[in-house]
């Protein structure tokens, strides 16, 4: 594949806002369990399957045909992402995702539901591949560990299927007999023929399993001998806790676990140093609790432009976000924050902004692009760097990693579950992180509500790009509000909601329904278009 971008995309349509359905699409999800020869007692094969859920993180090419959004579990971050108001694009053609950020084709019948949907019950069945392989009646320590892992993993993913599918009340769609679905479920006994008639469940019944999974996780996660952050640890197990409960409204059972993930972690915050860094910043699996690593060889890395650092990087010469689709940050999320609060230098400052000139950007070898603090425009993201600050070799800068859980994050679950508890230490929880690790003049005198939002603001920042900030606006019937004077939202994308939007009540795809009758008549509505853009008085 070449990774020239504009090499590549020659001949192909640079429309990603084209009509497309799935009625091409053949392939099926969910699946039965393992085939026959995928149960084997082969250690070199059953280690296979373990290094097979990292892999899947990566997996590009889930679905038959040149998508450029198929590139595994990073993009899923980056659509929930543009589905809020927290990540606006500057695109020149080249913006794959502008469907997500325009609320178009959203509904059972087109390729875009069906990318989420192929892309989550391959990677259930990966882990459902190794849990069936394993007998736990004969099971030596280490397959025990490999076996803890394989449930945490298919607990992370159900857990973001079920916050992502379940249907919950918003100001434009209606689903009464849906409220409160999520996702059938599927597990490495599920037969073909259960698959066939397999209902979404409801949320409780759905986090009993996804809970069931966790706590085997815990009690053997600390047989896996594998110490790498590649991998889930007792420290995640005891996040993705935190995060069940979190969805759950249990306050009390979350801000417990995320003290718990804290504790085993090891880990401090992230530094100034270590967050601003050209070459390390927010590319290093090391300063994470968890996360997804790649290298050279990898398929995705070479691609050249199918990857995390392509779309998320926007200091790179051979990555789609360097040639626009620029990845901004909200101008209202950036214009509330602290000029004392370090993170602000992660992006790039309005002209006459206080920290203008404070932010380095990295410079290509290659003219064109040359420094990048003159070609990125404002509010342009340097959070996430191209690995080693190579920005012009993709084999080398393309090789990075990126977060899916951070310690950080558990001071954010911490906080909040105690103020949803009216706990008086809420605010102190908030402060105490905040002055010790992001910004040495921070105060608060938040209350009630208003100390929720402003814990769930500052983990907005903290996680802006990661994929979070989609789960705590739903959870929360949150507006999300792009259209204001002084917006950076493109004028398509100017939507402001009375509550969680439509959009994230995602659709179940006609392609399941085909395949699984349960689902006939207890679909999600399609949120397309439901909304109309706001308008300035200037344009009116």
């Amino acid at each position: 594949m070449k990774t020239n971008l504009y090499k590549f995309l020659a001949g192909v349509c640079l429309s990603s806002t084209l009509v497309m359905t799935t009625g091409c699409i053949e392939e099926t999800f969910p699946t039965n369990g393992a085939t026959e020869d995928q149960l084997t007692a082969s250690q070199t094969a059953t280690s296979a399957m373990l290094w097979a859920m990292p892999s899947v993180l990566n997996k590009y090419a889930t679905i038959d045909g040149s998508y450029h959004w198929d590139w595994g579990y990073g993009s899923i971050m980056h659509v929930r992402d543009v589905m809020t108001e927290d990540m606006a694009v500057v695109s020149s053609g080249y913006d794959w995702y502008s469907s997500w950020e325009q609320n178009l084709y959203q509904g059972e019948d087109y390729i875009y539901p069906q990318f989420i949907w192929n892309y989550y019950w391959k990677a259930v069945q990966t882990t459902n591949k190794l849990i069936a392989a394993i007998d736990e009646e004969t099971a030596t320590e280490p397959l025990m560990g490999y076996l803890a892992a394989a449930h945490a993993y298919r607990a992370m993913f159900y857990l973001d299927m079920a916050r992502m599918y379940e249907f919950l009340p918003n100001d434009k769609t209606e689903g009464a007999n849906v409220e409160g679905l999520t996702v059938p479920i599927v597990t490495e006994s599920t037969t073909e023929q259960d698959a066939r008639n397999n209902p979404r469940v409801p949320r409780q019944e759905m986090a009993d399993f996804i809970l069931s999974d966790l706590d085997f996780a815990e009690q053997h996660i600390e047989k896996l001998e594998e110490d790498v952050k590649a991998l889930p640890h007792l420290d995640a197990v005891y996040g993705l806790k935190a995060r069940l409960y979190m969805w759950l409204e249990n306050y009390t059972e979350a801000r417990t676990y995320a003290r718990q993930a804290i504790n085993a972690s090891g880990l401090n915050p992230m530094s100034e140093d270590e967050c601003l860094s050209t070459s390390n910043g927010f590319n290093n699996i090391d300063a994470w609790m968890w996360g997804s690593q790649m290298v050279t060889e990898d398929d995705v890395v070479q691609t050249g432009i199918l990857n995390w650092a392509s779309w998320m990087c926007n200091e790179t010469s051979f990555g789609y976000s360097g040639q626009a689709p620029y990845i901004l940050i909200g101008a209202s999320l950036y214009d509330r924050m602290s000029d004392t609060d370090f993170r602000k230098k992660m992006w790039k400052a309005p002209e006459g902004g206080m920290l203008e000139g404070e932010t380095e950007f990295l410079t290509s070898s290659s003219p064109t692009f040359g420094y990048f603090g003159d070609r990125l425009p404002e509010y342009a993201s340097v959070k996430f760097r191209p690995a080693e600050g190579n920005c012009d070799d993709y084999t080398v800068g393309a090789a990075t990693a990126f977060p899916l859980m951070r310690v950080e994050e558990m001071y954010f679950i911490e906080a909040e579950a105690a103020a949803q508890v009216g706990d008086a230490q809420a605010a102190t929880l908030l402060t105490n992180f905040m002055a010790s690790y992001r910004d040495p003049d921070y105060v608060t005198s938040a209350t009630g509500e208003d100390l929720i939002e402003e814990i769930v603001f500052q983990k907005r920042i903290e996680l802006w790009g990661e994929g979070q900030t989609f789960f705590d606006v739903k959870r929360l019937n949150m507006s999300v509000t792009r259209g204001y004077e002084g917006t950076n939202f493109a004028a398509e994308k100017r939507f402001n909601t009375n509550g969680r939007p439509a959009w994230m009540n995602i659709s179940i795809v006609q392609t399941e329904k085909n395949n699984n009758a349960a689902l006939i008549g207890f679909e999600n509505p399609d949120p397309s278009q439901v909304y109309e853009p706001w308008v300035s008085d200037a344009e009116e």
